[in-house]
């Protein structure tokens, strides 16, 4: 961010210590305006016609936008894909098993992306490992849904489900 002298403009747009509008301005003449009022003058929008520049404390300006900036980070949700293995021939011990690790993983606010891997012979028996998805959607239906039908690649069938949206009271 461009301040004082290393403004390059002719002329550039002027915003006051208040806020307001002072309207467009020789580059010296608000130099002299930003340092009678001791402040900086500050480069804000350097791609408008003409560019608009502020008369504020550098310092402080600096500070409240990092402050700003931090702010936002902090309510940025990060969404992860937990993945869970699952095999046409699981049992059903083992399928609940898996079941109760998605149930967590969307509790948590996380996508789970549940793939079956297909070997050898199994390959002839696709709808299988449909069946077995579509099962696993169903048991996990109160805490994730489906963001759409299972996609078959290659040797593996997978479905991402995405966690319910809960109202918070």
């Amino acid at each position: 961010m461009l301040i004082n002298d290393e403004i390059k403009a002719p002329e550039v747009r002027v915003i006051g210590i208040g806020n307001e509008q002072l309207g467009i301005m020789k580059i010296e003449d608000a130099r002299s305006y930003a340092y009678s009022n001791g402040v900086d003058l500050v480069l804000i929008a350097p791609t408008a016609t003409p560019p608009v520049c502020r008369a504020v404390d550098y310092g402080k300006f600096c500070f409240e936008r990092d402050k700003r900036e931090k702010e936002a980070k902090k309510k940025q949700v990060i969404v992860k894909v937990k993945e869970v293995q699952l095999s046409c021939r699981i049992e059903q011990h083992d399928f609940d098993t898996r079941v109760n690790h998605a149930k967590r993983f969307l509790s948590e606010g996380n996508k789970v992306k549940a793939v079956i891997r297909f070997r050898g012979r199994e390959m002839a028996h696709v709808e299988l490992g449909r069946e077995v998805i579509e099962k696993f959607q169903e048991a996990c239906a109160g805490f994730g849904v489906s963001e759409k039908k299972p996609v078959f690649e290659g040797r593996f069938m997978s479905i991402i489900l995405s966690p319910v949206k809960q109202d918070k009271k």
